[in-house]
């Protein structure tokens, strides 16, 4: 199936989106009369625009830059325009009055590996950890790459076997690691956990194993810095060029051991320090926490810790990568401390994810390709009842700040994906365009903002998931297994003994080990279930 990509022109059409906005308040307002009386709201909305475009597809553009509140991303419960009310889970969705569903990118994926060791230790893990999203961007996908810096914007769906639900798939490429020749230099200020919980295998020992091989793979122009924590925070190496120098750095990394208590604050107000001291103009500067992030000891909360930090962050572009370690892991600090640190989080449990980290995505894992990349789907009220946003809950942002520079966006690098998928519910018989997706960011140099977007029609939906491509799939089945294992809501999970049948297929179909490990995590779900 293809998809289009059109530039987007934002700010034309202002007096439209006025009205487009008057007439969603008013069918914000008729819905929670509707909810006061009925419990539901009533879907509907205007075919007026902000821009050109959406005047010739009849469905809401991105919202233009304006200060004034925004929708909320999730999209919401309707009625059907006869009145009928569906029973599925998805009913639990709020209503929705502007379609309009805006996030940051988020391209984490430390949930879906912390939660397959969890389930190979024979626990299931909390659903307080269960991030879907994260689930989802842990597979390889079929996305055309760019040519240059930004996005590739691909738009497709599927329906399910749920009456009128669909699941669509917005997908967002960045170039590969390789298009554009060589990276700008490293330098990378490693931020290392040696507290006690720290001795047990796979945790301080794992570490500094990935430390080793990183440093053998870095170019002789990257720079290295070590900072070490337990009780206090300690720079053991400053930033040292690794031309002639990697035998410094080794020996510094094979010194490591564990001490006492976890003051991951000192250590991340410390490694900023370091960063900060050792900037290079001309280079990513980014800070590599490892950790499996039990503070007790010091600052414990992730706002007051990246408060400390703030002239760092904004002064000089500083970004934060959490590696998480552990079979027990403070996740929720590490994933609060990446997300808004301008970061990512990845987790290890093993030699083998640590290559995958440390090595086999290290240009996308500390190099730059966009800054504060934000995405916007506008759904089409004549043809979509409902919708719903997978994951991405602590990633929501206004609709109206879809523009808006000052507000936190992600930050993406060569050779990453980012996938949201969406629960659609079409209008009986409907049948026209479905929705547009957007997306904006800024060069990671000059900060100049970008935009692209992509199109769906309802034509364009495969009549099953079993129609669609092979990994369109695979995010299906990783998206249904991880609403299992948090609340079982989506319309069309087929349950975890389905989910085992089809990704044993996909896996054999794909050839793929992550695909395989995926259907390994399904089956030990079941057997702990």
């Amino acid at each position: 199936m293809k998809t289009q990509t059109d530039r987007t022109r934002p700010g034309q059409g202002y007096a439209r989106h006025r009205t487009r906005r008057l007439r969603a308040t008013l069918l914000a307002l008729t819905a929670a009369g509707g909810l006061l009386l009925t419990g539901c709201g009533e879907g509907s909305g205007s075919n007026s625009s902000s821009s050109d475009a959406a005047n010739r597809t009849g469905f809401p553009a991105p919202a233009p830059a304006v200060t004034s509140g925004g929708g909320e991303q999730n999209g919401g419960q309707s009625a059907d325009q006869d009145g009928e009310r569906t029973s599925s889970p998805a009913d639990k969705i709020a209503p929705s009055p502007d379609y309009l569903s805006t996030f940051a990118l988020d391209v984490d994926t430390a949930s879906y590996g912390y939660a397959r060791r969890v389930l190979a230790d024979g626990r299931l893990p909390d659903p307080s950890t269960i991030r879907p999203e994260e689930f989802v961007n842990s597979f390889r996908q079929d996305y055309e790459r760019p040519d240059g810096n930004g996005f590739t914007v691909t738009v497709d769906g599927a329906r399910t076997d749920t009456s009128n639900w669909s699941l669509v798939r917005v997908g967002l490429a960045s170039r590969t690691a390789d298009s554009t020749g060589e990276r700008p230099p490293a330098a990378l200020t490693f931020v290392i956990d040696v507290s006690g919980s720290m001795s047990e295998t796979g945790r301080l020992d794992l570490a500094k194993k990935s430390l080793d091989e990183m440093t053998d793979r870095l170019r002789d122009d990257d720079s290295v810095a070590l900072v070490t924590f337990s009780d206090e925070a300690e720079t053991v190496l400053p930033m040292t060029r690794l031309d002639g120098h990697r035998g410094e750095v080794h020996d510094a990394i094979d010194e490591l051991e564990t001490q006492s208590s976890t003051n991951l604050g000192a250590g991340v107000e410390t490694g900023y320090a370091t960063a900060t001291e050792g900037l290079r103009k001309g280079a990513t500067n980014r800070v590599v926490l490892i950790s499996d992030g039990l503070a007790n000891t010091g600052d414990t909360s992730a706002d007051s810790i990246l408060e400390r930090i703030a002239n760092e962050r904004r002064d000089h572009g500083i970004t934060l990568f959490g590696v998480g370690v552990g079979s027990d892991y403070g996740d929720a600090l590490m994933e609060k401390l990446a997300d808004k640190g301008d970061g990512h989080t990845a987790y290890v449990s093993n030699d083998a994810d640590a290559r995958k980290v440390f090595v086999d995505q290290l240009p996308q894992n500390i190099d730059l390709t966009a800054r504060d990349a934000k995405a916007q789907v506008a759904f089409d009220p004549e043809t979509v009842a409902q919708f719903r946003l997978i994951g991405y809950e602590d990633r929501k942002v206004a609709d109206d700040d879809f523009r808006d520079g000052n507000v936190d966006g992600g930050e993406i690098g060569p050779g990453h994906t980012v996938t949201a998928l969406y629960a659609v519910r079409t209008r009986p018989g409907a049948d026209g365009h479905l929705a547009t997706a957007s997306v904006r960011w800024l060069d990671p140099d000059t900060r100049a903002p970008h935009e692209e977007s992509g199109q769906l029609e309802t034509a364009a939906l495969h009549g099953s998931l079993a129609d669609a491509s092979s990994r369109f799939q695979v995010t299906a089945v990783a998206a249904y297994f991880a609403d299992t294992l948090r609340s079982g809501e989506l319309p069309g999970n087929p349950g975890l003994a389905e989910l085992a049948t089809r990704a044993h297929a996909l896996a054999k179909k794909t050839e793929d080990k992550d695909v395989r490990q995926l259907a390994e995590a399904i089956d030990e779900a079941r057997r702990t279930n």
